[in-house]
């Protein structure tokens, strides 16, 4: 896959407003072309939010983590490829899967199943009742989702190398739990500077507040470019 430094750069705009949302998106003017939408700012405007950066020229990754019966996934995913966003989470459950690449047969959309969530190690797993380990069920996850025909993953940086070398070079891998050195982890487990994680064969990496949360988001951004361009 061959990238622009500055694409490989997805910036999360985890905040509470369409208006916060703007100014964030004003500040970092071209330094950013591809921006995440999740639950919070999706469920407060943000998916006409969405419509409009991509009307704009910008790359949108949905991250819904959509997980139901079949039909509703198949139906979901129909409508959100319809807008255009070039990327969108599944939960990687067999079923769900398979409806949401029957959902975006013949659109531009790529989905991207969320193996295990970087917020989870081995005991949250256990205390949710599985009796394996995170590298356990997201190298399970990642042959199921490559041979239902899924675009990528989402994962830890972590297992990237691992879970690449299950996949093969043809899948998109995505990356969130980046923090550069000295930045906080919040309430991330399994995290990853920007440059290791490259390296270790992630194609995107998903940074949210560290830029969000930066006294200069721009320079933030820039700076974590420049540190992908180093490793490619």
């Amino acid at each position: 896959m061959t990238l622009d430094a500055r694409e490989r750069l997805i910036v999360a705009l985890d905040l509470p407003t369409v208006a916060a949302a703007e100014a964030m998106v004003s500040r970092l003017g071209d330094s950013v072309w591809f921006y995440k939408i999740g639950y919070q700012l999706g469920f407060a405007g943000g998916l006409p939010f969405a419509a409009g950066l991509i009307a704009a020229g910008k790359q949108v990754f949905l991250d819904l983590k959509l997980h139901d019966i079949g039909n509703t996934v198949t139906k979901g995913v129909e409508s959100v490829a319809q807008m255009g966003a070039t990327f969108l989470t599944v939960h990687a459950y067999p079923q769900t899967m398979k409806a949401a690449v029957e959902g975006k047969r013949g659109s531009r959309l790529r989905i991207l199943a969320v193996t295990v969530l970087t917020s989870y190690d081995d005991a949250d797993l256990a205390a949710a009742g599985y009796d394996m380990s995170v590298s356990e069920l997201a190298a399970a996850r990642a042959s199921q989702a490559r041979d239902t025909g899924i675009d990528g993953l989402v994962c830890s940086p972590e297992e990237v190398a691992n879970l690449r070398s299950i996949v093969g070079p043809g899948m998109t891998l995505v990356t969130p739990g980046i923090r550069p050195a000295g930045s906080a982890t919040g309430d991330q487990k399994r995290i990853m500077t920007p440059a290791k994680a490259i390296a270790a064969g992630a194609d995107y990496l998903v940074v949210g507040r560290p830029i969000a949360e930066a006294a200069d988001p721009k320079a933030a951004a820039d700076a974590i470019v420049d540190e992908i361009a180093s490793r490619r």
